[in-house]
């Protein structure tokens, strides 16, 4: 029996990928960063900070990822106003609202996170939010469903998690979790 709900944010509950990915176009030019889009969807979930490690290390760059990961946030924010709804998935939220506890569980910065979250008049529907900042390991690692679990005080098999990237849907997994794929709801609406 289901007792709590976990929803990923960005292409999850919100249509952030497109508006990260111009962010990520105008940091990659300006830092001379090989990033492809298949790439960028791949990595889907994992900080910005974490990839530009990962990039970094590929490539040979010198540069400093948490700064240019504050560079990639500057350059997203401001494109929060034009964030859309998940329809589907913002349905299934509200639905449960009232019936029992829900969180976010999100890769992305607190402040990115809770900006979507206001924007989309959605904030209220969920008890906690937990970003890539409140725990030490990202996804894959199960880390950041099982805070989320904890802050709603649910035991983690007894939760349902919501996610459309093959990193989040490991991390659900290993946590113990009973895992949606929303690619799965959205390709049935």
């Amino acid at each position: 029996m289901i007792k709590g709900l976990i929803f990923d944010c960005d292409g999850t509950l919100a249509d952030t990928m497109p508006l990260h990915w111009r962010a990520w176009q105008a940091i990659a030019a300006r830092h001379q960063i090989q990033f492809p889009i298949e790439r960028f969807y791949s990595l889907g979930g994992v900080p910005s900070r974490d990839i530009l490690k990962i990039l970094s290390a590929e490539q040979g760059l010198l540069l400093d990822p948490l700064a240019v990961a504050k560079e990639k946030e500057a350059e997203y924010l401001p494109l929060i106003a034009q964030v859309e709804p998940i329809n589907a998935v913002v349905g299934i939220a509200r639905e449960n609202f009232g019936k029992m506890p829900m969180a976010v569980a999100s890769g992305g910065t607190t402040s990115g996170i809770e900006q979507v979250l206001a924007h989309l008049g959605i904030r209220t529907l969920f008890q906690a939010v937990v970003t890539s900042e409140m725990v030490k390991r990202q996804k894959p690692a199960p880390d950041i469903f099982l805070e989320a679990a904890r802050r709603l005080g649910v035991p983690p098999q007894l939760c349902r998690a919501y996610e459309d990237t093959d990193l989040g849907m490991q991390a659900i997994r290993a946590a113990g979790m009973e895992a949606v794929d929303v690619r799965e709801l959205l390709i049935r609406k």
